[in-house]
């Protein structure tokens, strides 16, 4: 394939497929896990900033001097400069301190400026900063993903059809992490459309909110929220999987070290849940999961040691 921009590489990701030869499950049942760390800029994020870019110039909410303002715990901002950048447009992200320093460093790579914002606010105070400096700085653009209609959108016309035209089989459950919920809300929803019977699993990180707790402080990245995220309230989730840091980092060690996999800690979370998942299945079964972003964004935490 020959491309003249970075964006045209996005999507079209592999799906790796595991069987009772790689972990213990039930004869004849298998998880695909979708490798969206393939992506040019490392993550699954690469579609929605793409998709929010070419969603925001058509719309005519961006012209070629707007500056794009976005809270980010680092994949999403990642994901809009490189699309930002094919059209020259500036980029600012306001990032929780907590947050890798290599997501921060390779968003300054691309160009963007970073802001912090204090990491015990969370993402919700990086969303306020990020509302207040859209209103300080003239012809900016606040995308905000956490309530962008879009987000869901970039998902249910990308990834859910590439899912469907891959596997060419039934699809028993869908198993995926949930941060702003685009990912999770577009996919299942384009794939329940698919598969009636299709049962939705959503995974968090202990912290979370979605099974009822307080919010908390957790390693796992990318995955967790402090607040229901809107996408979720019309969805029929059969179940949320809580996974603590502890297994998380495990299954992320081992789908390095055992499957030349090198990925975040949120896909050996995805993985942990696709397990529990496809174990309590019947034989013969498909579990369809989605390994997010690389693991060079997190070698600062040791995860991997």
């Amino acid at each position: 394939m020959i491309i003249s921009t970075i964006t045209e590489a996005i999507g079209s990701t592999p799906l790796y497929r595991f069987d009772n030869q790689h972990y213990s499950m039930p004869k004849g049942s298998a998880i695909y896990a979708k490798l969206e760390y393939l992506n040019p800029g490392g993550s699954i994020k690469d579609r929605l900033g793409s998709y929010l870019i070419k969603e925001g110039l058509a719309q005519g909410k961006i012209n070629e001097k707007t500056t794009i303002i976005e809270p980010t715990a680092g994949n999403t901002g990642i994901g809009i400069a490189l699309a930002a950048l094919t059209h020259q447009l500036r980029t600012i992200f306001v990032v929780p301190e907590k947050f890798s320093l290599e997501k921060q460093q390779l968003m300054k790579a691309l160009g963007a400026k970073i802001i912090h914002s204090p990491s015990e606010k969370g993402i919700v105070g990086a969303i306020s900063k990020s509302k207040k400096l859209a209103e300080e700085i003239s012809n900016s653009y606040l995308p905000l993903q956490f309530e962008n209609k879009d987000n869901p959108a970039a998902y249910y016309y990308t990834l859910g059809p590439e899912i469907f035209h891959e596997i060419k089989e039934d699809i028993h459950s869908f198993v995926a992490g949930i941060g702003s919920g685009g990912t999770f809300a577009g996919t299942s929803t384009f794939l329940k459309e698919k598969y009636p019977d299709i049962r939705i699993i959503g995974v968090e990180p202990e912290g979370s909110v979605l099974n009822g707790g307080d919010p908390a402080p957790h390693e796992i990245e990318g995955i967790g929220v402090e607040f229901i995220p809107p996408f979720l309230s019309p969805l029929s989730i059969n179940q949320i999987e809580t996974i603590s840091d502890g297994e998380g980092f495990n299954y992320t060690r081992q789908l390095a070290r055992e499957q030349g996999l090198l990925v975040g800690s949120s896909s050996g979370a995805a993985f942990a849940a696709a397990l529990r998942e496809i174990r309590r299945l019947p034989p013969g079964q498909r579990v369809v999961t989605i390994f997010p972003d690389a693991a060079d964004r997190y070698l600062s935490k040791n995860i991997y040691l």
